[in-house]
């Protein structure tokens, strides 16, 4: 099984299983002398973490252990690894003869001829605990660019949050104060109320997490194959369900005409600048220093607790059916720190990239 990595300047490469005895990532392209800390990396995996009401009940502290690459709290320049362990690796015996309808053993056992029947593998929602680790890392590089990030919940089946005029920050808090990272309190409400209904009928729910990028650097991306926003688009639909992708205005955009859509562009105060930004920040794959927005479409999880027909890998008809304990309600729910360290690795790769195209130039 290849392709395990991820980025060009700044590379990740995760190993592990959803209940192998370890998880883990190694860093290579992180700059030296950047100030790190395991007590940075982790506030981000607890928001990740299983364990809080209407997610997995699956007992994990995802406590990261950072064993290479960082001297004195600060990077050195070589490859940084960081470990963490899986604590809970409870394995159902269902789960090791039955294939689990729309999840990956299929697919693996096809081309492989093999899967691992511990949880979903390589394929488990486990290893999204080492993007966000990885990302931890590239927060800390953005942080003195002052470039922000920011992922929430805005959609849970028909359930559409009410997108209101705030400031970032203003957001962020309401996000960070939300049991689900969602900014609309009443849209919260309805949320609640679905998920209870939900966990009694023992079934999953698809959501959207919208995310938005302020004070991100200009002149970032390449055409005509190193898009930025292409680079983001492989990035985000490469989270554990993920189904769909926007970039500003998105389907939208299709229902406009070219006068409602195109931004203008003047020039005030020295410097040329757009007067909308419905392109969400990126124009011709380069980005324009616009505020970046978009959003990614969530399937329902896979594993649900009704009774479902299957198969084993050698054909012999069974029934499917997971523990609702152990699963998420909803994906989007815990997927929004992982949209967050994605876009984060994608922005910390793409700025190396430019400023080694600029020492060659």
């Amino acid at each position: 099984m290849a392709s395990n990595s991820f980025g060009n300047f700044f590379r990740i490469t995760t190993f592990g299983e959803s209940r192998s005895e370890m998880l883990g990532v190694v860093i290579d392209g992180c700059p030296a002398n950047i100030a790190i800390s395991e007590k940075e990396i982790q506030h981000d995996l607890d928001r990740r973490a299983p364990g809080k009401r209407f997610t997995s009940q699956r007992k994990e502290k995802d406590l990261c252990h950072i064993v290479s690459g960082v001297y004195k709290g600060k990077t050195t320049g070589a490859p940084i690894a960081i470990l963490i362990a899986n604590e809970d690796s409870q394995t159902l015996e269902e789960e090791n003869t039955v294939l689990k309808p729309s999840g990956a053993n299929l697919s693996y056992f096809q081309k492989y001829g093999n899967f691992d029947p511990r949880g979903g593998g390589r394929a488990s929602g486990r290893e999204t605990a080492l993007r966000v680790a990885a990302g931890g890392v590239a927060k800390k590089i953005l942080k003195p660019l002052d470039v922000k990030i920011l992922a929430y919940l805005s959609q849970v089946g028909e359930i559409v949050i009410k997108e209101k005029k705030m400031t970032f920050d203003e957001k962020k808090k309401r996000v960070e104060k939300s049991s689900f990272f969602c900014p609309d309190i009443a849209a919260e409400r309805e949320m609640k109320k679905f998920f209870e209904t939900l966990a009694q009928e023992k079934d999953s729910i698809g959501g959207v997490v919208s995310f938005c990028v302020e004070n991100l650097p200009p002149n970032l991306g390449d055409p005509v194959y190193e898009k930025f926003h292409a680079h983001c688009a492989h990035a985000l639909m490469s989270i554990p369900a993920a189904r769909g992708i926007t970039i500003g205005e998105g389907f939208f955009s299709a229902c406009k005409k070219g006068s409602e859509h195109n931004d203008l562009i003047d020039y005030e105060k020295g410097r040329l600048h757009l007067c909308s930004n419905h392109a969400g920040g990126v124009l011709g794959g380069i980005t324009t220093a616009e505020p970046f927005f978009g959003s990614v479409a969530f399937k329902p999880t896979p594993s649900i607790g009704k009774l479902q027909k299957s198969v084993t890998a050698k054909g012999e008809k069974k029934e499917f059916r997971s523990l609702t304990e152990r699963n998420d309600l909803c994906i989007g729910i815990r997927a929004v720190p992982v949209v967050e360290a994605m876009l984060a690795l994608v922005i910390v790769d793409s700025i190396l990239m430019r400023n080694a195209l600029r020492a060659l130039s």
